[in-house]
Order: structure tokens, then C-alpha cells, then sequence
């Protein structure tokens, strides 16, 4: 079987190369024809959707799946004109392929550009979430490239019933087929061959998943990859903090979703006002069905506080939990944040525009915000239409993976029979 598979993802590749440079030189106008064909072929195929979402729900639920899975997984009815609006929202960008990002004159004539170019081809592994399948599909094909997609065993069904939407898309647009393609199979091995680049098939990869499979990706993939490892996401409420403006801030930076990346994950309190702020904090995260751990000092305020020990600071909850710490000041926030951040989005809450100031400048995360949930770290949110995932590495693509993170550049120049001396 293994050799049956080895054949199949190497298929794929030759033929997601060939879709490539059809890609490369396709117009915005076809393009964004394939993309409207798919978002209304979602919203048509919502009934199938659904029932193959069902599928892999009732599975997981068998298999005792965690309640901040399970919500990663559920497709509903919101979710899918969500995910056909995020094509949407793709067509309204502009086609970053053949931009001018930058140009110049030399004084021997030369002139000089450097223009955006599609990556080529690239391979998303994902989990639990099926709407990744539209998103990545969507964006790779804005910017000229095209995709390899590996879902999770845990949504088999429910991606693949979205891919035949995108699929017939592309069908109707007169685009290459295999310009999105989804790995028919369940089977483990077929990541291994992915992360081996396919032989030379693959250009850059990007996991969206839990700590286990960004690792693996990390560890053993032999071309560039984009990513996160984990999502430790920091709120710092300073002692200039509006109370009511930081209650509302905390409970939706940790309930709204409280299983994605860009949940916080650590709530940093300033010790001049933690014995005002912590109670108030603590009774709302409570009352939302939050389990709160926290600090000595935390614990000495709120007595009903479940004591932290050193390992919280470094975990990920993705679950109604958060961990407190009291620290002294913003220098203290910072110092503790760049001993457990994954880079990847920290907020300061403060109307003191210098100590904001001061936080959004010595924090080196992929996404700092001031006085906003960290549940914007999105690239919906951003205004990118959507995102392919958040990169907290400094080369290349860094926060939101949008179209013109999935692109490259060339230098163009012109000359008019210049020679070097």
C-alpha cells in the first residue's frame, strides 16, 4: 500500500508543477471567475457538506474527542456562508502576481524592478479544521500557485466534500484541475512523502494543526516551511488599564474561541493594581466557565484561585484555562513575555499611550496589539480575506499568511546593450 501511495503523491506532484505554470501566467479576471464559481458551489453543496461533516463529528465524538476540538470541527450553516464569503472577500483583493514592489534607475541606464511572483507549488497539512481546505485553495490560487492539501483522518469527509466544490470551480473557470488537489487518503505514510518535497515537487510547506504535527512538519520536511509551533498568546492588563475595557478584552481574547492559536493563553497583571483588577477579572472568567490558575500573589488576592506551578506559563491550553501572573509593571510583562512567548500575539491593555508604546516596541511577536483581543490575530480580520496560517518564524512570511506572503519576487531589468567593465 505504502508503494501504491509513494505513486500517488508523486502523481500529484508532477501534475500540481505542470498547474503551476499555468497559474503563473493566469489573469486576475479567470482566476477570480474560479473563485466566485467555488464559493457558489459551496453554498449549493451545503447539504453534502453538512452530512459529510456529521460523519467525521460523530466519529470524533466516539472517539472522545476534546469539547475545543469538536469546535474546530462543526461545520454549521453560519460557518459554511462564512467559508463562501471568504472567497469572496479573496476576489476583492488585488492579484499580487506581476506587481511592481519596488523600481530605480542605475547610472550606467540599467532600470530595475522587482516584481511579486507566485511561489510555485505548495503543501498545507492540516487537522481538525475543514474550512483550512476553501481558505488554503482559495489563497494559493490568488497568487498564482498551486496546492497539495492533506486534511486530517478526523474531517476526511468533510474535507473532501469541500474540495469537490473547489474542484468543479477551477473546471469551470477553464482552469488547470490539479491546480488544487486533496491526498485521497487517511494514510500516515503520505505525509512523510510530502514533507520529502515529492521530488522537488513541493516548494514551501505550511502546517495548521497541534504541537505533535507542526513539530514533525518542522523536524523532518526537506523545504522550507511556514508555521507556528504553538500559540502562547499573552494579555497584559497595565495599571492604567480601563477595568471595564480590560474585563471585556480578556473574556473574548480567552472565551470566544478558546481553542485557536490566537486564544491568550497567560493574563500579566500589574501588582500596583492586581488587589482592584483581579478580583473583577477573576469573577468574569468564572462566571464565563473559565478555570483560572494563577501566581502566589494571584492566589493571595482570590483565594479561589487553583495555584499555578512553572509549566503553566509554557502551555497551550486551547481550553476554557487560563494562568495569571502579577508582575511589576510593563517591564515586568515584557521580561516575562520574552522568557515564554511563542511569538506569535501579545496585547497590552492600557490608555497610557508611552507604556503601550513602550510594549509594542520590545515585543518581538509575530502580531502586538494595544487595547484589542488577541482573537484578531486573523488574517480574515486583517482585511487578507482569509489566511493559510500564522508564521511566527523571520524569514519570509511572518503573522497572517495571506497572497502576498504566498509569493516571491523576481528582478526585471532592462537595459539597452550595457556591458560590464
Amino acid at each position: 500500500m505504502s508503494e501504491e501511495i509513494k505513486e500517488i503523491l508523486f502523481t500529484m506532484g508532477r501534475n500540481a508543477r505542470k498547474a503551476s505554470y499555468a497559474l503563473a501566467m493566469a489573469s486576475e479576471e479567470r482566476k477570480n471567475v474560479a473563485l466566485n464559481s467555488m464559493a457558489n458551489n459551496i453554498e449549493k453543496n451545503a447539504k453534502n457538506i453538512l452530512e459529510a461533516n456529521n460523519q467525521d463529528v460523530q466519529k470524533a465524538k466516539k472517539n472522545n474527542i476534546s469539547e475545543s476540538f469538536l469546535d474546530r470541527l462543526i461545520l454549521n450553516d453560519e460557518r459554511i456562508q462564512s467559508m463562501a464569503g471568504g472567497l469572496r472577500e479573496i476576489i476583492k483583493l488585488s492579484d499580487p502576481v506581476g506587481e511592481k514592489i519596488a523600481k530605480w534607475k542605475r547610472p550606467n541606464g540599467l532600470h530595475i524592478e522587482r516584481v511579486r511572483t507566485p511561489l510555485g507549488v505548495i503543501g498545507v497539512i492540516y487537522e481538525s479544521r475543514p474550512n483550512v481546505t476553501a481558505d488554503a485553495g482559495a489563497l494559493c490560487l490568488k497568487a498564482g500557485n498551486a496546492v497539495i492539501l492533506r486534511g486530517g483522518s478526523e474531517s476526511y469527509h468533510s474535507s473532501n466534500e469541500i474540495y469537490n466544490s473547489l474542484r468543479s470551480g477551477l473546471i469551470e473557470a477553464d482552469l488547470p484541475e490539479f491546480s488544487i488537489q486533496i491526498i485521497p487518503t487517511t494514510d500516515r505514510s503520505a505525509v512523510g512523502y510530502l514533507l520529502s518535497g515529492l521530488d522537488n515537487a513541493i516548494d514551501v510547506l505550511v502546517p495548521r494543526g497541534g504541537r505533535g504535527l507542526v513539530e514533525r512538519v518542522q523536524n523532518e520536511a526537506r523545504v522550507p516551511v511556514f508555521g507556528h509551533l504553538e500559540g502562547i498568546c499573552h494579555l497584559y492588563i497595565d495599571k492604567d488599564a480601563d477595568i471595564n475595557k480590560a474585563v471585556d478584552i480578556t473574556i473574548n481574547a480567552k472565551m470566544r474561541r478558546p481553542g485557536i492559536c490566537g486564544a491568550v493563553e497567560t493574563l500579566l497583571i500589574d501588582e500596583v493594581s492586581a488587589t482592584v483588577f483581579l478580583p473583577e477579572l477573576n469573577n468574569a472568567l468564572k462566571a464565563a466557565g473559565c478555570e483560572v490558575r494563577g501566581c502566589k500573589k494571584s492566589v493571595s488576592i482570590s483565594n479561589d484561585i487553583i495555584p499555578s506551578d512553572i509549566s503553566d506559563w509554557s502551555t497551550e491550553y486551547l481550553d476554557a484555562i487560563i494562568s495569571i501572573k502579577i508582575v511589576k509593571g510593563v517591564k515586568g510583562a515584557i521580561k516575562h513575555i520574552n522568557e515564554y512567548s511563542t511569538n506569535h500575539t501579545d496585547s497590552i491593555v492600557t490608555e497610557n499611550i508611552n507604556t503601550a508604546e513602550v510594549f509594542l516596541r520590545e515585543i518581538d511577536s509575530a502580531i502586538v496589539m494595544h487595547n484589542a483581543s488577541t482573537q484578531f490575530a486573523d488574517g480574515g480580520e486583517f482585511g487578507m480575506g482569509a489566511e493559510i496560517g500564522i508564521a511566527t518564524g523571520k524569514f519570509h512570511a511572518r503573522g497572517p499568511v495571506g497572497v502576498e506572503q504566498l509569493t516571491t519576487f523576481k528582478y526585471v531589468v532592462r537595459g539597452s546593450g550595457q556591458t560590464r567593465s
